[in-house]
């Protein structure tokens, strides 16, 4: 009889057997988030965890304890779930030979970390552009802020890299990438082979082709020189204009304010975060921004930025014009795939990579905010993580499997807890939806023949687990909505 395969839904691990796996591997995520998708090992649940899963931000911790403290987000140990090693993977295909890793983000670190604990053998370099430890990118508006030093800024210390055997290479720049060869080419130094070799080179911000856009003091933020170069322009009473109202746009203004500046943010759209949020849950966002001394300007379409060889000014269409001594735009990033397109690789907005995470050449693997999977590059910190350690897995040996993974953002911005998943926008006549606003919560569900298709929730996120699994599992809640009178009432079944 062939053995079935089963797709875990929060991180798209695929795990094949007779049953679902007691826990995955790579998230944590128990029995009932896996769904059957097709097609043989049973993994067997470990005494004790080895890891936990932030459920908040995605943060893993070692230990067979969770923190007390998350050091991404600061939830406490109550919002971290267990994560099982998985012992199922044969060690017998564990490559000995090199592995080599191009990038030190979350995705390359995680390659490397399950790369070692799949092949003990293996000879792993780890190559980084930076000339300081892998550090969390996502704790940089905090390091902003002053909520943390920068000692606090690294994942590992510089031992953990030597007790694994895992060789760092600080300020190194890959310029050529031979598939034929088997080898790359680095701007200082003699070439470096590979028996297997992984892409994880992220993403850089992408700046809109404004005029003025070249002025000094005109930054963006995505590593932690970035972050000193704006702390060493901003000071208490400076003028700082924030670019964009995404996630790290917000974040960056609330700390820039922390530090007792002057800060105007500038949104495109009528509302924060479009993307994930409808006008009414942003409210709770600007609200929240105001209250923290932030400027917000939505509908802002900017003209040009103002000054000499600094900037001053940012103009916008309007005629209004915004006096600026700092400008950071945070208007999202661009894959890094220059290397991988001269070395012929299939690439569209990222690497195109398959169900094991490997490009279209052998031996090669992508993961993180440059890979792509059935079109889309997820370009956040949890599928990074979950995308590295299944390529570092499959690079070192390993037959794991990546499903993709639902798109649902769990965010905790400006303090403000919230939950968007799926189709947050009724389309037509054939939807159904039922809303909840008060003071202190919002909450929206979205149904199309009592399914639910799509959900948002700010300031109590209790029901998320719930409706993710409703959502998931494609649950008709015909029995739900039938005893309900109103809105608040489907909203009161649902959480019984």
């Amino acid at each position: 009889m062939a053995a079935k395969s089963w797709l875990c839904v929060v991180c798209g691990y695929v795990h094949e057997g007779d049953q679902p796996a007691g826990t995955c591997p790579i998230c944590g995520a128990t029995e009932e988030h896996f769904e059957e998708v097709e097609t043989s090992q049973n993994q067997a649940e470990p005494a004790q965890p080895e890891q936990w899963r932030c459920i908040n931000c995605e943060y893993i911790h070692d230990g067979n304890h969770p923190p007390e403290v998350c050091p991404i987000c600061a939830v406490g140990p109550d919002r971290f779930e267990a994560v099982f090693q998985d012992s199922s993977e044969s060690s017998s295909n564990a490559v000995t030979g090199t592995i080599v890793i191009i990038g030190g983000g979350i995705a390359g670190l995680s390659a490397a970390e399950s790369a070692r604990s799949t092949a003990p053998e293996a000879t792993i370099i780890l190559l980084t552009r930076e000339d300081e430890l892998p550090y969390y990118r996502l704790n940089l508006t905090r390091y902003l802020a002053g909520e943390l030093s920068v000692e606090a800024l690294p994942v590992h210390p510089e031992s953990w890299y030597r007790e694994n055997r895992i060789d760092i290479r600080f300020a190194t720049e890959v310029t050529a990438i031979s598939p034929e060869r088997k080898e790359i080419a680095v701007k200082e130094g003699a070439p470096l082979a590979y028996d297997r070799l992984i892409l994880a080179m992220g993403a850089h911000p992408f700046v809109p082709p404004i005029p003025g856009v070249n002025r000094q003091h005109i930054v963006t933020l995505r590593t932690r020189k970035d972050a000193d170069r704006i702390l060493r322009t901003n000071g208490a009473g400076s003028r700082c204009v924030v670019v964009g109202g995404g996630v790290l746009g917000l974040e960056t203004a609330a700390a820039l304010a922390r530090r007792q500046a002057h800060v105007t943010l500038l949104e495109g759209f009528s509302w924060l975060l479009p993307r994930q949020l409808n006008a009414k849950a942003s409210s709770f966002l600007a609200k929240s921004a105001q209250e923290q001394g932030i400027n917000l300007v939505a509908d802002a379409k900017i003209k040009q930025f103002d000054g000499d060889e600094v900037v001053r000014s940012v103009v916008l269409e309007s005629g209004e014009v915004i006096p600026a001594d700092l400008v950071i735009i945070t208007a999202g990033v661009r894959t890094n795939s220059y290397l991988p397109r001269l070395a012929g690789l299939k690439v569209k907005e990222g690497v195109v990579v398959d169900s094991s995470l490997q490009t279209t050449c052998e031996n090669i693997y992508a993961a993180g905010d440059l890979a792509e999977y059935q079109s889309i590059a997820y370009g956040t910190w949890g599928p990074a993580q979950f995308q590295g350690a299944i390529a570092g897995m499959n690079a070192a040996g390993g037959t794991s499997q990546f499903g993709g993974i639902p798109r649902s953002h769990i965010l905790k911005v400006l303090g403000v807890d919230m939950i968007s998943m799926g189709q947050i926008q009724a389309t037509d006549a054939s939807y159904k939806t039922y809303e909840i606003m008060t003071a202190e919560r919002y909450g929206l569900l979205v149904f199309r023949d009592d399914r639910l298709q799509g959900s948002i929730l700010v300031g109590d996120t209790s029901l998320a687990s719930k409706l993710k699994k409703l959502m998931e599992s494609g649950t008709n809640c015909h029995d739900y909505l039938s005893q309900a009178a109103t809105d608040e009432e489907v909203f009161k079944t649902l959480a019984a």
